[in-house]
């Protein structure tokens, strides 16, 4: 991890290339639809890290957000035609909505109780689609999603798909990054560290708690907008609470609170169930060790606690420093 951070121009150089050329070193169909479930779930972990990693608020309900883009896509897109372009912004403008919805009312809370009404939203948010029938067709589901097209070229294959939702991760975790190292992104990782004190520093802490539910979100509903095409078909059994749990166990062992981390943890928990897919069924079991030994080994995370532990040491360098230019420490 030191290395990648010396070395970051040449790692993301080295990354970009592989990433860019693997639909044509790998002619699989099996490994390209798990390359592209990577990628799609960096997008889903990324903008759960918004919320849980860099404003300390507790959402286990991700997969409401996630589910609320599909299904926007997937009724407009089979009612009134709508493209698929058009509906990746009109998707994570629902889903921001909806956490608006949501947010309101329960923002004020912390911890286990916001980590509560964010899962029973999740609930909620999945019998709306088992059970309004007129509209999400219930448990039928909603098929025949038509292919996204370029040009009037329909997309149809792996290696097509693979190379929209990589433009999206890309897309998502730039734009995450220069959000987070804004105005708005310090003022979200002060009321992380101390909302009291970020209050008594005249920051809207409500406001900006809930931008950032609104923000985080945005990306599960465009994720959820992509998954309806690329599937070609919704049910609300995609959109279990095993889902959410699932990305929130990828965020967590990466190292909520950096950008690398939910990407580390995307890559690790989506690749570990398809290599052992004789346990598959035990996929949460699988997820809950994962955490247990992520938390008992580095509690912050696989990046996190690396990267932690390299500003401490550099804050301790600092001091080190500081002290010698002051005659702090006798020779």
């Amino acid at each position: 991890m030191a290395w990648f951070k010396k070395h970051w121009f040449v790692s993301t150089t080295f990354a970009a290339i592989i990433l860019l050329v693997f639909p044509l070193l790998v002619d699989n169909d099996y490994y390209q639809r798990v390359a592209i479930t990577v990628l799609l779930y960096m997008v889903l972990a990324t903008s759960l890290n918004i919320i849980n990693g860099y404003s300390g608020q507790f959402n286990i309900g991700h997969a409401a957000f996630y589910c609320v883009g599909a299904y926007v896509a997937a009724i407009l897109a089979t009612r009134y035609h709508l493209s698929f372009w058009v509906l990746l912004p009109i998707s994570g403008a629902a889903a921001s909505l909806a956490s608006c919805f949501l947010g309101l009312p329960t923002l004020r809370l912390k911890g286990i109780f916001l980590a509560m009404c964010t899962l029973g939203f999740s609930g909620i948010v999945r019998l709306t689609a088992l059970n309004w029938i007129s509209l999400t067709r219930g448990p039928m589901g909603i098929p025949g999603i038509p292919f996204p097209e370029v040009f009037g070229v329909p997309l149809k294959y792996n290696w097509q798909f693979y190379y929209v939702i990589l433009g999206l991760a890309a897309l998502a975790i730039f734009v995450c990054h220069r959000v987070v190292h804004s105005r708005i992104g310090r003022a979200w990782i002060a009321i992380r560290e101390d909302e009291l004190a970020a209050r008594s520093m005249g920051v809207p802490t409500f406001l900006y708690k809930l931008l950032n539910l609104a923000f985080g979100t945005f990306w599960a509903g465009v994720a959820g907008c992509f998954y309806a095409f690329f599937s070609s078909y919704v049910s609300p059994d995609s959109f279990t609470l095993d889902e959410g749990f699932s990305i929130l166990a990828m965020v967590l062992v990466g190292g909520q609170g950096t950008l690398l981390g939910p990407i580390i943890g995307a890559f690790f928990l989506t690749i570990l169930p398809e290599a052992f897919r004789f346990v598959a069924e035990y996929r949460l079991v699988i997820f809950g060790l994962a955490i247990l030994v992520t938390m008992h080994v580095r509690p912050q995370g696989i990046a996190g606690s690396t990267m932690l532990s390299m500003r401490y040491r550099e804050a301790q360098k600092d001091d080190v420093a500081s002290d010698i230019e002051t005659g702090g420490i006798a020779s």
